[in-house]
């Protein structure tokens, strides 16, 4: 008798494989690929039988083929490496790990395979199986890009030394197209060694690893869970004035400590930056003037980085900023590192993975003891800027299991740091690095 299902239709028996094809039943995508995260396990095949159901219901015809190419076929090396490669792109790069791992182990050592690996792991800040990789394969590498990537995911896996041994075999490149790379990598190198003066620079000095990565300083810890998986990160927080009001005090005290002298506040187009940059003003005692590209001396503020650029103005003005001028200083309050803005601030406040303004329509008691939503505060901006610069700067002190980071911590980093800053690259920093914090979106 013959099964009224297709083999492509029946029900995996993998138990995560399970739970994502019932998610997939009820037009659950985002909820498969949650599930299929946690299937590290289960044979390729019917991983991409998964897979391929999924991008079906997404649209995306290119993995759609590639998966249901490599359920046939397993054992080919361009199955494999097509779903990856199709994985990569379509922004699943977990998914793309064990069939590149596979095709690679099936190549003997593909360069091609180990470049998509490679990138597949970067994208997951997988920095130290990455560098195992290539390590793996060391014999072969090229200095371009293959050396170069291996001092980078090195660097970001918390490995300075083995970066440094590395980079000493690196010799300056050829190609003009990796003449930008090299530069930003020998940035990183030197950030290092000044952040080394300041900190143990290890698997738990986020203000550290935030400063090697982009240059930026990074005011404040969480105080919430930072023993429990957080390591200083914020995943969802409801901002306060006050801490409004602490993070631009720190701004001030970093300001001081590297000896910068702004003469003005610049101001970003979008409402949120709009507040707190009239704030800042206040606390700095310097004139508050519309954003101007061109402008010197100036410290440019945003609440939020991804909010700016979601302003009709906000992509030209993140462009702008990507190039800033000579004593421009870009500090930002609440920045996102599970989906970084594009361009890396010089200083931050802290950082989250998700964020309510302190005047946006956040969660409060409700009369009869629950919580419900409130109103946004719609103000003009210069009355709730008023409200930031009196309120009180008071830290929160958590759950008590934060390691204490007084403003003197701070500035000390800023003192032993201040011959690289303000030289940061620009660019959005992907990697968490070494210090790795629990996602929860």
């Amino acid at each position: 008798m013959f099964s009224r299902f297709s083999r492509s239709d029946r029900r995996p028996s993998h138990p995560d494989l399970a739970e994502a094809w019932e998610c997939l039943d009820s037009g659950d995508v985002p909820g498969a690929l949650r599930r299929l995260r946690q299937a590290g396990t289960a044979p390729l095949a019917e991983v991409a039988r998964v897979v391929g159901r999924a991008a079906r219901a997404a649209g995306f015809d290119d993995l759609r083929t590639a998966a249901s190419t490599l359920a046939a076929h397993p054992d080919r090396p361009q199955a494999l490496y097509d779903y990856g490669y199709a994985c990569v792109e379509r922004g699943v790069p977990y998914l793309a790990v064990p069939a590149l791992r596979e095709a690679l182990r099936l190549t003997r050592g593909s360069t091609a395979v180990l470049h998509e690996l490679v990138s597949a792991y970067e994208d997951e800040s997988r920095h130290r199986e990455a560098t195992d990789a290539l390590l793996a394969h060391e014999a072969g590498l090229a200095d371009w890009p293959d050396r170069y990537l291996l001092v980078h995911n090195a660097l970001l896996a918390g490995d300075v030394a083995q970066a440094r041994r590395q980079h000493a075999l690196l010799p300056a490149p050829d190609d003009d197209l990796w003449l930008g790379a090299h530069d930003r990598q020998n940035r990183m190198l030197a950030r290092a060694a000044d952040a080394e003066k300041a900190g143990p620079l290890d698997g738990t000095d986020l203000r550290g690893w935030q400063y090697v990565m982009g240059g930026t300083v990074l005011g404040t810890l969480s105080p919430y869970g930072f023993d429990a998986g957080m390591a200083g990160r914020y995943a969802w927080t409801q901002d306060t004035h006050g801490q409004c009001l602490l993070g631009l005090s720190r701004l001030r005290a970093v300001l001081d400590a590297a000896g910068v002298r702004a003469r003005s506040v610049s101001l970003l187009p979008d409402r949120d930056s709009r507040i707190l940059g009239l704030a800042a003003a206040e606390l700095l005692g310097l004139p508050a003037e519309p954003f101007d590209a061109a402008r010197r001396h100036t410290v440019v503020v945003s609440y939020d980085l991804r909010a700016t650029a979601g302003h009709p103005r906000g992509p030209a003005v993140l462009e702008q900023l990507a190039h800033r001028a000579p004593g421009q200083v870009l500090h930002e309050h609440a920045s996102c590192w599970t989906d970084p803005p594009p361009v890396a601030a010089d200083s931050v406040t802290f950082l989250h993975q998700s964020v309510v303004a302190p005047w946006a329509a956040g969660l409060r008691q409700s009369a009869d003891g629950g919580v419900e939503e409130g109103e946004p505060d719609g103000r003009p901006e210069e009355e709730i800027a008023t409200d930031v610069a009196g309120a009180e700067p008071e830290p929160d002190e958590g759950d008590g299991a934060t390691p204490a980071d007084p403003v003197e911590r701070l500035t000390g980093f800023v003192s032993a740091v201040r011959d690289t800053w303000l030289r940061g690259d620009r660019d959005a920093v992907r990697s968490s690095g070494p210090v790795r914090s629990s996602r929860f979106v």
